[in-house]
């Protein structure tokens, strides 16, 4: 093996370490947040990113890149949470070609009671990925405040 192949098995080994974060703390938010709000983690994070808008609305396409979704499955998501009345879409006065999502009071209701359960669960699994060796370094990163 190189030194090459070492840096590249170094970065690799990395990048397994990290979705294993990913996945141990994405799995908790779900549970978490489909016990307690009927939420997924993914239309949890569309509610925040509205809500972090202060009144004002999101392209769709900003939204799709808040979620790291395909336009067409944001559009998808769109769609479920504007049926539970949970956000609404705006055209676009200027380009009719342009939708906007802003948040509906419903939607923000259910925001501001499923946060301190999504801050709780990160917080407690961020606690328990700090007591895995291999993950505890990255852990330990990240900026320490309390969540709740």
């Amino acid at each position: 093996m190189s030194i090459k192949d070492d840096a590249v098995e170094v970065r690799a080994q990395g990048w397994r370490t990290l979705t294993a974060l990913h996945g141990l703390i994405e799995g908790a938010l779900e549970q978490a947040l489909q016990t307690t709000a009927d939420l997924s983690v993914v239309e949890y994070t569309v509610l925040d990113a509205l809500d972090r808008q202060n009144g004002w609305h999101m392209r769709m396409q900003q939204l799709a890149r808040a979620t790291a979704l395909s336009p067409s499955a944001t559009t998808r998501l769109v769609n479920r949470l504007e049926q539970r009345g949970l956000l609404r879409r705006i055209l676009c006065a200027d380009d009719r070609r342009g939708i906007y999502t802003e948040l509906t009071s419903e939607g923000s209701e259910l925001l501001a009671s499923a946060r301190p359960v999504h801050d709780g669960a990160l917080e407690q699994a961020l606690a328990e990925a700090e007591g895995i060796a291999e993950l505890a370094p990255l852990v330990r990163t990240l900026p320490q405040a309390s969540f709740m």
